[in-house]
C-alpha cells in the first residue's frame, strides 16, 4: 500500500470532527516506558500482559519485532495501548497478535474512540509489514467488526480469606485426592531460579509426550530476570525427583499458571493435586483474590481438572483482522494438518526436542 493511500485513508478515518488526530496514535519509542506503565497500573482493562516488560522479554527470547502502539491526549499522556508483536515462518505464515504466547493482551484504551484509533493503525502497520491477518486476544467484547473465536475460556477461582475457607470448599473426594501424594512422601519447594531447573526438566518431558516443541530455558530465565517480584515456580518432589512443576506470574490481586507439568510416571500418585493445591493455599494465605488457572476448551479433562476446585469459566474473544476474506487461522494441536508432526514428535528423545523446538515453537502463537 502506497504511502500517499495510507495517508488518505488515515485522514478519512481519523480526521473527522471529535475523533482522534492521527498524530495521537504512534508506535512506543524511548522515554515512553514510564507513560505505559503507568497507564497500564491504572487502566482496570489493563492486565499482566500490557506490561512493557513482556516487550523485552519477547524480544530478547525470540528476536520478533514488536510493534507496541499507543494513544496519547493533548498533555501527551497516554491514553491507549495495544502491543503487537510480528511472527513470520514458512511453515506458519506471517502476522501480527496481541499476545502469542499467552492467554490474552488485545487493546487498552480509556475510551472507545480511542480503541477504534488503535486498531485502525494495527490494520496500517499490518498493511505495511505484508501480515495476512491480526490475532487480538481480549478478555471482553469489543467493536472491532472482526470475526471472532470464542471456543475457548479463562477458569478463574474467586479466593476466600483464608486457605482453611478454601480447604472446606472442597469435596471430601478432592481432599482425599491432596492428601494421596503427601501420604507418599511427596515435599513442595517455591523458588525463582533455583527451581527453573526442575520445572524445565518436567516441562519438557510433558510437552513431549504431548507432542508440542517446547520453548527454550532460557525464555523462562528472562521471565524470571524482567519480573523478580512477580514471576516464581512451584516444584513437588518425590525425594530428589522433580514430579510436577508450575510456572507462576502474579498481577495485582490475580496469581495465574500459565504453565504446569507433571511425568506420567508418577500421576496414578497425583503430584499435580498437591502442586495446584500448594499454589493456592499460598495465594489465600498472601491475601489475593484471583486465581486464573488459564485457558480451557469447555467440557474437556482440563476443564474439568480446574472446575474441580471451584474455578468457573470466564469468556475469551480471539478478534481477526484478514487481509483476504476467507476461514480464520487455525494454528493449533487440533488442525487436522499438524496430527502427523504431533505423532512424530511424540516419539523424539526429549533431549532432541529441547534443541530443535525452541526455533520451532518461536513461530506458534
Amino acid at each position: 500500500m502506497s504511502e500517499t493511500v495510507v495517508k488518505e485513508r488515515e485522514e478519512r478515518l481519523l480526521g473527522e470532527r471529535g475523533k482522534l488526530r492521527p498524530e495521537r496514535i504512534r508506535l512506543f519509542r524511548d522515554g515512553d516506558e514510564e507513560g505505559w506503565n503507568r497507564f497500564v497500573a491504572e487502566s482496570p482493562n489493563a492486565n499482566a500482559y500490557h506490561v512493557l516488560g513482556w516487550k523485552r522479554v519477547i524480544e530478547d527470547s525470540f528476536g520478533h519485532k514488536t510493534h507496541y502502539l499507543l494513544s496519547e491526549d493533548d498533555r501527551k499522556n497516554i491514553n491507549g495501548v495495544l502491543p503487537l508483536v510480528e511472527l513470520k515462518s514458512l511453515l506458519f505464515g506471517h502476522f501480527l497478535a496481541s499476545l502469542p504466547f499467552f492467554n490474552y493482551a488485545g487493546v487498552c484504551a480509556k475510551e472507545p474512540e480511542i480503541r477504534r484509533g488503535l486498531l485502525r493503525e494495527a490494520v496500517r502497520v499490518a498493511h505495511d509489514a505484508g501480515a495476512a491477518h491480526i490475532e487480538l486476544r481480549e478478555t471482553r467484547p469489543i467493536e472491532a467488526g472482526w470475526p471472532v473465536k470464542e471456543a475457548k475460556v479463562l477458569m478463574k477461582l474467586d479466593l476466600p480469606s483464608s486457605s482453611e475457607a478454601l480447604w472446606d470448599s472442597f469435596s471430601s473426594k478432592l481432599r482425599s485426592q491432596i492428601r494421596r501424594p503427601q501420604k507418599e512422601g511427596m515435599s513442595v519447594r517455591f523458588g525463582r531460579r533455583e527451581e527453573l531447573e526442575a520445572f524445565y526438566r518436567v516441562f519438557s518431558i510433558n510437552m513431549r509426550d504431548l507432542g508440542t516443541p517446547v520453548y527454550s530455558k532460557d525464555f523462562f530465565a528472562r521471565i524470571l530476570e524482567e519480573f523478580p517480584e512477580s514471576a516464581s515456580i512451584c516444584t513437588v518432589y518425590q525425594g530428589p525427583l522433580p514430579v510436577a512443576s508450575g510456572f507462576l506470574i502474579g498481577y495485582h490481586e490475580t496469581l495465574q499458571i500459565p504453565w504446569a507439568s507433571s511425568l506420567k510416571s508418577h500421576n496414578r500418585y497425583g503430584p499435580n493435586m498437591l502442586l495446584y493445591w500448594s499454589v493456592l493455599k499460598r495465594a489465600c494465605d498472601q491475601g489475593l483474590g484471583i486465581f486464573d488457572f488459564g485457558r480451557s476448551t469447555p467440557g474437556e479433562g482440563v476443564y474439568k481438572f480446574k472446575e474441580q476446585w471451584g474455578a468457573k469459566p470466564a469468556p475469551l474473544y480471539w478478534y481477526y483482522w484478514m487481509e483476504r476474506e476467507g476461514k480464520i487461522p487455525e494454528l493449533n494441536p487440533k488442525n487436522p494438518k499438524y496430527a502427523l508432526a504431533i505423532h512424530l514428535w511424540k516419539k523424539l528423545p526429549v533431549g532432541l526436542t529441547r534443541i530443535i523446538g525452541p526455533a520451532i515453537v518461536k513461530y506458534l502463537p
